[in-house]
Order: C-alpha cells, then sequence, then structure tokens
C-alpha cells in the first residue's frame, strides 16, 4: 500500500488535528520539565513556607531566582484581587445583576492578574531571570529531600 493511500484513508479532521498536536506540543514543550513530578504514581506531598525559605537559603544560584518568582505570584495575586473587586463593584454599582456582577468579578480577575504579572516581571526584571529552572531546581531538591 502506497504512502498516498494510506494517508489519503485518514479523515481530514485527523491530520489537521495531527497537525495542531504538534504544533501546540512544540509551544508546550516546556510541560515536560514538570512531568516527572506531576505524572508519578504517588505524588510529592506539600512543603510549606519554611521548607522553601530553606531552599533558598541553601542554593546560592536558583534561591534568589526561585524569591524573586514567589514575590511576583504575590504581586499577580495582588493584582487579580484589584481587578476583581474593582470590575464587580463598577458592575454592581451600575448594573445591579448579579449574573453581570460574577462575569465582571471573573474577568477582572483574569485582567488584573495578568496586568500584575507584566508589572512584577517589568519592577523585578524576571526577563532576566529563568526561573522554571529555579523551580524545578526546587521540585528536584523537594522529591530528594521527600525520598531520603
Amino acid at each position: 500500500m502506497s504512502e498516498d493511500s494510506s494517508s489519503s484513508s485518514q479523515s481530514f479532521f485527523r491530520k489537521y488535528w495531527e497537525g495542531y498536536k504538534e504544533f501546540w506540543g512544540e509551544r508546550f514543550s516546556f510541560l515536560d520539565n514538570y512531568s516527572r513530578f506531576i505524572k508519578r504514581d504517588k505524588p510529592l506531598p506539600s512543603w510549606s513556607e519554611s521548607d522553601v525559605e530553606k531552599f533558598i537559603a541553601s542554593d546560592p544560584v536558583h534561591g534568589p531566582t526561585l524569591r524573586t518568582a514567589r514575590e511576583a505570584a504575590k504581586i499577580s495575586a495582588v493584582g487579580g484581587i484589584i481587578g476583581a473587586v474593582s470590575t464587580a463593584g463598577v458592575a454592581w454599582k451600575y448594573s445591579r445583576s448579579l449574573h453581570g456582577t460574577a462575569l465582571s468579578f471573573g474577568a477582572g480577575a483574569v485582567f488584573g492578574w495578568t496586568f500584575g504579572q507584566e508589572v512584577a516581571s517589568h519592577w523585578l526584571q524576571l526577563y532576566r531571570l529563568d526561573t522554571m529552572a529555579a523551580q524545578v531546581k526546587f521540585m528536584e531538591w523537594w522529591q530528594n529531600k521527600v525520598e531520603g
């Protein structure tokens, strides 16, 4: 059987899906860094703030980067809260619509989080740091500590 006849036997949608799967697989290849921690038979136990601080103190290369990434997450969370409350407040003030207020709350949270992340990225200069490497190093450290 020739390749043309086997490829023509595939449906249009299957070929289209295979192309998209490959495209998005390349775009989200960074998820492979975390797969060994996520796809485990027994999940890693939760860690505490003190565990993170121990890692930060023990790793002079990735510790400060992880600390900066955690600060950025806090700024993003504050942005999300401000965005959610302010847009929901405006929606409630002018519409008195419960479902509109709820939608505004959700959208404001997403927009506020995104804006907060951008502010944190520029303010803390995250573009100069490899935050993913620091997070992966922390996960490796935590896995080694938990498993002995």
